[in-house]
């Protein structure tokens, strides 16, 4: 190889090689990076035997108590079994986070790979030509993502919330189903919030973890004494809804105006556009679930009830 040939594989780095794993005894390698966030990263990734793809989540641990939020991730994905949410194909940690100065350990989880991408995606594309999904493919979606969210609401001994539903954590397959992912936000359902110490920190977790513009009110400002229970998921699955018919959430609308999204959700200001395909039904079903009042929230029994009286009206007109 002449000068000139080493001097390129140098400055772009080399191109010929590409990072490999070994996890639990499987050898992947590393074909590009698919997003990132705050706490972690995804890659595509193949395995070397299979030449199956997968997702790696990589969360990286500055401390001892991220170490344990990311095993709290990993718990959540072993234990939750339900078409309509993410598996977990396997997972493991490198390294040992410590409160040493620089110490660091990082969580890799395997995940499916869903070659469509997420909800977010597919809406995005969509809003391009401001092609609205059909009423009938909105419902099945928001149905389906119903059934995941009473898994979780339902689940035993404890019922669990999301905390951060979103049309950007719901991945779709090849045939177009829906699947929550995620799982790093999710918390035993019911809290019981006791003095104002208890309030401050509830509500910088949920600053830290729940998307604002999906954010139920009662997270934005924690009342000393309160209990917080899954009807948080509940407001969020009204934003949810409001995107699979206008490609954002009412809330995501507001941050772009450069207006609080905090006060737009506090006073329960949604403002639905006037040229719309969707009829009075749709809008009274996300109006029904983005109650500012969580007590006058509905559980999710009675969203997937009207659901399905939705589901029903449409399939007669068609």
């Amino acid at each position: 190889m002449n000068a000139l040939g080493l001097s390129m594989i140098v400055k772009m780095g080399c191109i010929c090689t590409r990072e490999s794993l070994n996890i639990n005894g499987v050898k992947y390698v590393v074909k590009e990076r698919l997003g990132e966030g705050g706490f972690s990263t995804v890659d595509l990734i193949e395995n070397k035997g299979t030449k199956r793809k997968y997702a790696l989540k990589r969360i990286l641990c500055h401390s001892v108590e991220d170490q344990k939020t990311a095993m709290e991730e990993i718990a959540y994905c072993r234990k939750l079994k339900h078409p309509n949410i993410i598996e977990l194909v396997d997972s493991t940690f490198k390294g040992s986070a410590d409160i040493v100065v620089n110490a660091t350990s990082e969580a890799y989880l395997v995940l499916p790979y869903f070659r469509r991408g997420t909800l977010h995606d597919y809406l995005t594309l969509k809003s391009f030509n401001r092609n609205h999904l059909g009423v009938k493919e909105v419902v099945r979606l928001f149905a389906d993502i119903c059934q995941a969210v009473k898994y979780l609401h339902d689940f035993t001994p404890e019922a669990i919330a999301h905390r951060d539903l979103k049309v950007g954590n719901v991945c779709l397959t090849e045939s177009m189903s829906p699947v929550l992912m995620d799982l790093g936000s999710c918390a035993p359902a019911k809290v019981q919030v006791c003095g104002a110490q208890d309030a401050q920190k509830l509500q910088d977790l949920a600053a830290e973890r729940c998307s604002m513009t999906y954010r139920a009110p009662e997270l934005f400002h924690v009342e000393s004494y309160c209990v917080i229970d899954q009807r948080t998921d509940i407001w969020s699955l009204g934003c949810v809804l409001f995107a699979l018919c206008y490609f954002k959430s009412p809330y995501d609308i507001v941050y772009e105006k450069g207006d609080s999204v905090n006060l737009a959700v506090i006073s329960g200001t949604i403002h639905f556009p006037e040229d719309t395909p969707f009829s009075q039904d749709v809008h009274d079903l996300i109006s029904f679930m983005l109650k500012v009042n969580p007590s006058e929230r509905p559980f999710i029994d009675s969203v997937i009830e009207r659901t399905r009286d939705l589901q029903n009206r449409i399939e007669v007109v068609v």
